[in-house]
């Protein structure tokens, strides 16, 4: 089985073996006790990932997850994006998943003001909540490592929010003055994400076919709600 990794800003090929001897490797030491969860993310699908031997967390589209305990971020994007943030010295860090690039200044929608709420599927409120958070766990922004994907036009028969949502999310960060490690974004594929913050590292699938379908399915969905949300003035586990 092969799957996409990316490991110190190089994306190459892996083979994903089974050891059955020997002692486990990296984020490979897990316990059976769950770690302890941050404030604020009891909404998050949290579970035990056999396959990487971790506990883990699955974000959907307009959510975020921040840890200090070693365990997986996942998710699976269309035209959303991921940015994946650590402090490398400390270890911690986090994922958020937005779906358009900022919500507009005109709004009368107060929805910023809680991490939980449907502000977040907006890229400028997803990237506040995710480096506050950081922040607030004593993340310091020199120490800051971030790694970005999605952005694919899978959502044929409208405008290439993928696009928008990278263009943003570069601009973003160059303005609060981030540098980008690594990028796996654009393209006309989805992608499954998973995110290990205690080691930096990131394993990326590019799904095609008949699972992107899906997956365009369900983003169309998540778009629908978005507008019914605005005011006037204005997953698929595909790792074995």
């Amino acid at each position: 089985m092969l799957s996409d990794t990316i490991e110190g800003g190089a994306m190459h090929k892996i083979h994903k073996k089974h050891h059955h001897h020997g002692k486990p490797h990296g984020h490979q030491h897990a316990t059976t006790v769950q770690p302890p969860l941050e404030q604020g993310f009891g909404h998050v699908n949290r579970y035990y990932d056999k396959t990487h031997d971790t506990w883990a967390a699955k974000i959907l589209p307009g959510e975020f997850y921040v840890t200090s305990h070693g365990e997986m971020i996942a998710t699976v994007l269309g035209s959303c994006i991921s940015a994946c943030v650590r402090d490398v010295k400390l270890g911690i860090g986090g994922m958020n998943h937005f779906m358009l690039p900022e919500q507009s200044e005109h709004s009368t929608v107060q929805w910023g003001s809680d991490a939980n709420s449907a502000a977040t599927r907006y890229g400028n409120y997803a990237m506040e909540h995710l480096l506050n958070t950081l922040y607030g766990l004593g993340a310091r922004k020199q120490n800051l490592e971030v790694k970005l994907f999605g952005g694919g036009q899978v959502l044929a028969n409208m405008t290439d929010i993928g696009q928008r949502n990278i263009l943003f999310v570069y601009d973003y960060l160059r303005q609060e003055g981030l540098p980008i490690k690594v990028a796996d974004v654009g393209d006309i594929f989805s992608r499954k994400v998973l995110f290990f913050p205690d080691t930096g590292s990131v394993k990326v699938r590019r799904i095609t076919t008949t699972r992107n379908d899906t997956i365009v399915t369900r983003e169309q969905g998540y778009m629908k709600d978005i507008t019914q949300h605005k005011d006037d003035s204005s997953d698929i586990e595909l790792f074995d």
